[in-house]
């Protein structure tokens, strides 16, 4: 049975979908841009990582997850010059965790954010 995972603390859906979903122990997190829980689009790639990570903390922790149980992660970037920025702060939030991960660059992503990053988590 798939469980639908929603939280206040993190942006919610702009379009017909969820934040996340559970299968079994496994979640599904759809793809997090720079958006305040709030629905506000913030600041450079800088700011706009970082908001987007703690999205991701939001939405895995109301699945009864968080970032060290993430087993592969996808990052897609409107602007490859803005990968080792986005690396960097990738890392402080993984510390020494590192999941699997694919990065790519891509036209233009949703409310004209800067990256977005998706993720997949043991429960």
């Amino acid at each position: 049975m798939i469980e639908i995972i929603a939280t206040q603390n993190a942006p919610q859906a702009i379009g017909p979908y969820s934040q996340a979903v559970k299968f079994g122990n496994v979640i599904y997190t759809s793809g997090q841009i720079g958006l305040t829980p709030q629905g506000e689009l913030v600041g450079d790639i800088q700011v706009q990582t970082r908001q987007v990570l703690e999205n991701l903390s939001a939405v895995l922790k109301a699945g009864g997850s968080r970032l060290n149980q993430v087993v592969k992660t996808t990052i897609f970037l409107s602007n490859m010059e803005d990968f080792a920025t986005v690396n960097a702060i990738y890392a402080e939030f993984f510390g020494e965790h590192k999941p699997a991960r694919s990065t790519v660059g891509v036209k233009e992503l949703p409310k004209g954010a800067l990256v977005e990053i998706e993720c997949i988590a043991l429960q």
